[in-house]
């Protein structure tokens, strides 16, 4: 279970993992020490790991920086959750090993508490006593999350087959 930490509709990767500070970029640990914080001030120093990042519409536009899910991870996020994606975000996060999860996210609020079921493709919000659904992911996709990313995936398995 985790802490709902609500954001609103197109979060770019610059409110994500902010340009100025693009000088760290290869010091992660210290640039997650800063993810979102052009959306929010107070989601680093307070984000705990489990926690969850929910989000509306569009979440991770704009550039593809690969850093942008890879801070999100590193802080301790279960899975981002939001109505819909960028593309290229959405596909850095499976590579990463980050859940994205497609959803409606409507009905969560700041701090719920929320607990994942990704093979059964459930949300439960224990704080509501509801559940919100969303498509399983297909299995490939859910081999590499488990694999810890695309990575630790092809070097457990010599492979891309499933």
């Amino acid at each position: 279970m985790g802490k709902a930490w609500k954001f609103g509709d197109s979060i770019s990767t610059d409110l994500i993992a902010p340009g100025r500070y693009f000088h760290l970029r290869s010091n992660l640990p210290e640039l997650a020490k800063h993810v979102l914080e052009g959306a929010r001030a107070d989601f680093a120093p307070q984000v705990r790991s489990g926690d969850f990042v929910v989000a509306g519409e569009n979440f991770g536009l704009g550039s593809s920086r690969e850093h942008a899910p890879t801070i999100i991870k590193i802080v301790g996020v279960r899975a981002v959750l939001a109505k819909s994606f960028a593309r290229i975000f959405y596909r850095n996060c499976i590579n990463i090993g980050l859940p994205a999860i497609t959803c409606d996210t409507d009905k969560i609020d700041e701090g719920d508490e929320l607990e994942l079921d990704m093979e059964k493709g459930v949300v439960k919000n224990k704080t509501k006593g509801t559940e919100t659904t969303f498509p399983p992911l297909p299995a490939v996709m859910n081999r590499i999350l488990q694999e810890g990313g695309l990575v630790a995936y092809i070097k457990a398995h010599k492979t891309l087959e499933i």
